[in-house]
């Protein structure tokens, strides 16, 4: 794809979107991040932006062709504020989208699945990531506060396996997708190159610290009440409880595919390759 405008990251504070713009940086495209605080990249010109403004969405898409699109966290229907930013960005010629999903959630599901769906239908070239867990999640918020505090990880998924991925590889993919000359025109399951319990997966981190981590199973009503007193409003929190649920008893993210080694030609990293490099997150007791 010609480069002829700014690459626009939106949630690019985030922990895809901060990898992509900078990854993007690194290979000499010009980087708009849009966002309401100022993610510190290097080289990369930033702009207000506001999911619930519409008075921002003009500026952003100035000189912009391509842009990352990250909904707005915990929102039940990101569509609503979505879906007239992408009418908004193909009315300024904005071409190709990429828009972070979820593997636990398919285009006909709910919350990022209109927006998917929507982008299938009416963007000229297009691709959805759909992600599995990501390994950060063990590095960065509740489990890492639990894992710190007690030596335990706390999910409502049972026995059930993740196949769950490094954010630097799914940052790849989306690279990928935004600057490859052809279009991918697709969705991507992203996964890691194993799917794991969460008791194999605090085996594994175990071995890598150096202390014992264990998985703590709890009913999905208790997750949503542990989550929601971690500050999520209610009605999100019971969506990623049923999500943990759905891994329990459908399998939903026991799945591993080759997308990360098939578009960026190098295999996706392991628990074990992150959980080594990351031990020192989890050996000090806060």
């Amino acid at each position: 794809m010609e480069n002829n405008g700014n690459i626009l990251i939106t949630g690019a504070s985030g922990k895809t979107g901060s990898r992509i713009a900078r990854r993007l940086v690194q290979l000499g495209y010009p980087v708009l991040t849009a966002g309401r605080g100022i993610p510190r990249i290097d080289s990369a010109e930033h702009v207000h932006f506001d999911w619930n403004d519409r008075t921002t969405f003009g500026p952003a898409l100035s000189r912009t062709d391509r842009v990352y699109l990250v909904a707005p966290i915990a929102v039940m229907d990101p569509s609503r504020v979505m879906l007239p930013f992408l009418e908004t960005a193909l009315e300024a010629g904005v071409k190709r989208f990429v828009l972070l999903s979820s593997a636990s959630v398919p285009e006909d599901g709910p919350v990022f699945g209109p927006v998917h769906q929507a982008i299938r239908q009416l963007a000229p070239e297009w691709t959805v990531l759909r992600p599995s867990y990501f390994m950060q999640n063990f590095t960065e918020g509740q489990h890492a506060g639990t894992m710190n505090r007690e030596g335990i990880l706390v999910t409502a998924t049972g026995e059930g396996r993740i196949g769950f991925v490094h954010a630097d590889d799914i940052a790849e993919v989306g690279v990928r997708a935004l600057i490859d000359e052809q279009p991918h025109n697709t969705e991507h399951l992203i996964t890691g190159p194993e799917a794991l319990s969460y008791g194999e997966a605090a085996a594994i981190i175990g071995a890598a610290t150096g202390r014992p981590i264990r998985h703590v199973h709890v009913d999905s009503k208790r997750l949503a009440e542990d989550l929601t007193r971690l500050g999520l409003p209610g009605d999100y929190a019971s969506f990623l409880a049923g999500l943990d649920d759905a891994i329990r008893t459908e399998g939903t993210e026991d799945l591993v595919t080759d997308t990360v080694e098939r578009v960026t030609g190098h295999p996706p990293v392991s628990l074990a390759e992150f959980a080594a490099s990351h031990a020192a997150a989890w050996k000090v007791t806060v």
